[in-house]
């Protein structure tokens, strides 16, 4: 069953000023986590179409960045870095590396990752527009961008920095499993959790069932991860 976007976006609405009174008495994030799990429960097939610099993606978190905004300080508490290290090693440098290193900090987010994302996304090109109308570095979609905070998603230090935090809570999602985030990141995630798989060794044995764009995306991330980590 589909929920139509705009009864979702009043009942979220109600649903974060509420919550988010709660978490400001309390002093914790509790609340929010919770409508965290909430809006996920929300997520449908009513994808946006997003295509990357060489193949078409589907987004289905356009709602869901439209509720939870921009990043303010520390996401840690939000975000908190997978069971992996943020960490994996040096990493081949890029014109991108201070930037980078501190969305990695940030969201918890391996920088070897993160550079075979942007290389796969967008070559490394902040100025790349999509058939589709993703944007920059990491291809944001308009609502996807403006829900992240984004008012220049041809900027650097905005793109790089939404992008990792939407990376970052599908990795999230899943466990630390970062095959599955990455499916979820190019597929959507409601598609990668019908699949009824939790961990990226089951996630492999079906991947046929995924779009065989997905299945080409995480090889080719796979890929340029082992060439950017030295």
């Amino acid at each position: 069953m589909q929920i139509d976007p705009r009864v979702s976006k009043s009942m979220l609405d109600m649903q974060l000023l509420n919550n988010m009174s709660a978490t400001t008495q309390t002093g914790t994030t509790d609340a929010f986590s919770g409508l965290l799990e909430q809006v996920g429960q929300l997520e449908t097939d009513g994808a946006v179409t997003r295509e990357n610099s060489s193949d078409v993606t589907r987004d289905e978190n356009g709602l869901l960045w439209l509720q939870l905004g921009p990043s303010r300080g520390t996401a840690s508490s939000l975000y908190p870095a997978p069971s992996s290290t943020a960490t994996d090693g040096p990493t081949a440098p890029t014109a991108y590396d201070d930037l980078i290193n501190e969305a990695s900090q940030k969201y918890g987010v391996p920088v070897a990752l993160i550079k075979a994302v942007i290389a796969t996304e967008s070559s490394f090109n902040p100025s790349v527009t999509s058939s589709a109308g993703a944007k920059g570095l990491m291809q944001l979609m308009d609502a996807t961008a403006q829900g992240l905070g984004v008012s220049d998603p041809y900027d650097p230090v905005q793109n790089i920095d939404a992008g990792v935090r939407y990376l970052s809570y599908q990795i999230k999602r899943f466990n630390g499993q970062e095959n599955m985030a990455l499916a979820a990141y190019n597929a959507g995630p409601g598609r990668v959790q019908r699949l009824g798989v939790s961990s990226d060794e089951q996630l492999m044995a079906v991947l046929d069932k995924l779009p065989l764009e997905t299945q080409r995306y995480i090889t080719k991330i796979q890929n340029a991860r082992e060439k950017y980590t030295i």
